[in-house]
């Protein structure tokens, strides 16, 4: 499938028509917005605005969302429109945040020998003593991200409530959590998406994160998804696009003002 087919496939699956674990979906004209509950955080997944009518739609989510007393993200991506989205985002106050790359992974492309059981001692979570693990390693690898107690506590539930929404993995070196990430499956959508990876500086460059990825895609395949998509850092860019990821677009979280005060 061409990227561009695929991109299409993403906008409507995983941005428009998105659905997350205990949020409320609203549309509002063509601006489409996820409401967290319990803390979580809420964001606006996508919008297809005309020059002419983004700084009302801007004010009007910014409006909305201080009558619930919330901050909110407003995720954008490098072919919505207007072209300078962005850039009017900032001037009402935004904190643009950098750059990921949105790749994607035709399954149908996988190559086999890469769902090959590996060296590495990679455990999915199921008990309360590997999610201790799976915390401990996220709070050590992003000491300074959003991997607090109420973050953590929304994966926990999605895990053990809603199991078939979402696995989540150790990669473990002597015994020693070293490496954490998950994968979602949404309802009613070819992609599956994978999140965190991130391996403790003195294990890097070992194949761990490789590893965890291919584990991820095999159980993706087995679940009977289509594609894997990731949010990819400038880190693991190279690592995903050698595995076969196809660069679909780039991203940049947008917060409102005093959404992270």
């Amino acid at each position: 499938m061409e990227t561009e087919e695929i991109l299409g496939l993403y906008d409507r699956y995983e941005r428009k028509d998105a659905s997350f674990p205990r949020y409320q979906r609203e549309e509002a004209g063509s601006v489409v917005r996820m409401i967290g509950s319990d803390g979580d955080p809420s964001l606006v997944t996508y919008s297809r605005l005309s020059d002419g009518e983004v700084d009302a739609a801007i004010e009007r989510e910014l409006a909305y969302f201080k009558a619930l007393g919330r901050g909110f993200e407003w995720k954008y991506y490098s072919h919505d429109i207007p072209d300078d989205l962005v850039d009017r985002l900032a001037a009402h106050g935004f904190a643009i945040g950098d750059e990921e790359a949105i790749m994607a992974l035709d399954l149908d492309d996988f190559p086999a020998g890469s769902l090959a059981d590996g060296p590495h001692d990679i455990r999915r979570v199921g008990s309360e003593s590997a999610f201790a693990d799976f915390a401990e390693v996220n709070a050590l690898a992003w000491p300074d991200d959003h991997h607090d107690a109420v973050w953590v506590a929304s994966i926990k539930t999605t895990l053990f409530e809603d199991g078939e929404r979402m696995s989540a993995y150790v990669a473990y070196v002597d015994g020693v959590p070293v490496c954490a990430s998950r994968i979602d499956f949404p309802e009613h959508s070819p992609f599956a998406s994978l999140w965190g990876g991130a391996t403790l500086e003195p294990y890097r460059r070992r194949g761990i994160y490789g590893a965890m990825l291919s584990v991820r895609a095999k159980e993706a395949i087995t679940r009977g998804y289509r594609f894997l998509t990731i949010d990819a850092s400038p880190m693991s860019r190279p690592i995903a696009a050698s595995r076969g990821f196809r660069l679909l677009c780039l991203s940049r979280p947008c917060d409102s003002p005093g959404a992270k005060s």
